[in-house]
């Protein structure tokens, strides 16, 4: 993996469904909707000073979120952070740098 390029995507693991639990509620006051339904099924992520995660997230149907979240350096002690989104995306739709 190139420093600083995003990796290859990958299947969600139990980490990354937290990564997107967490950040939910800062998703769902952006958009002022909530999501009964909120999957991670795939992600890349980016090191940089601490690490992007380029999330894909099944939110019902098939409609499906892609998630930019920010996960500062373990010293930092900050929480996790919602950067950027992008909503209506659908299964097919690649996972890329946003």
């Amino acid at each position: 993996m190139l420093c600083g390029g995003a990796s290859a995507a990958r299947a969600a693991t139990d980490e990354t469904q937290r990564i997107a639990d967490e950040v939910k509620p800062q998703l769902e006051e952006k958009e002022g909707k909530t999501f009964d339904v909120f999957t991670a099924v795939e992600f890349k992520t980016q090191v940089v000073a601490g690490t992007n995660y380029f999330i894909k997230v099944h939110v019902g149907n098939e409609d499906f979120v892609h998630l930019r979240v920010f996960k500062s350096l373990p010293h930092e002690n900050q929480p996790l952070s919602l950067h950027s989104y992008q909503c209506s995306k659908a299964k097919h739709d690649e996972l890329s740098y946003f």
